[in-house]
């Protein structure tokens, strides 16, 4: 299926979130919405992902 994280078109076969996360090699610091809902870390495991999702993946940084 094709997904879009961040705006780019990924091809994947992942079910999930924590798939997604795991797939891309992701730090820990991220949050992640889908659809443009944040999604807790919680429900990363049991919240799936479909044809034509809408990822948006946000990296922790520090600073100010």
């Amino acid at each position: 299926m094709t997904i879009y994280v961040n705006r780019t078109p990924v091809v994947t076969a992942v079910g999930s979130i924590a798939e997604l996360h795991a797939e891309l090699g992701l730090q820990q610091m991220v949050a992640i919405a889908l659809n443009n809902k944040v999604v807790p870390r919680t429900e990363w495991a049991t919240t799936p992902l479909t044809e034509g999702d809408n990822v948006v993946i946000i990296k922790m940084a520090c600073g100010g």
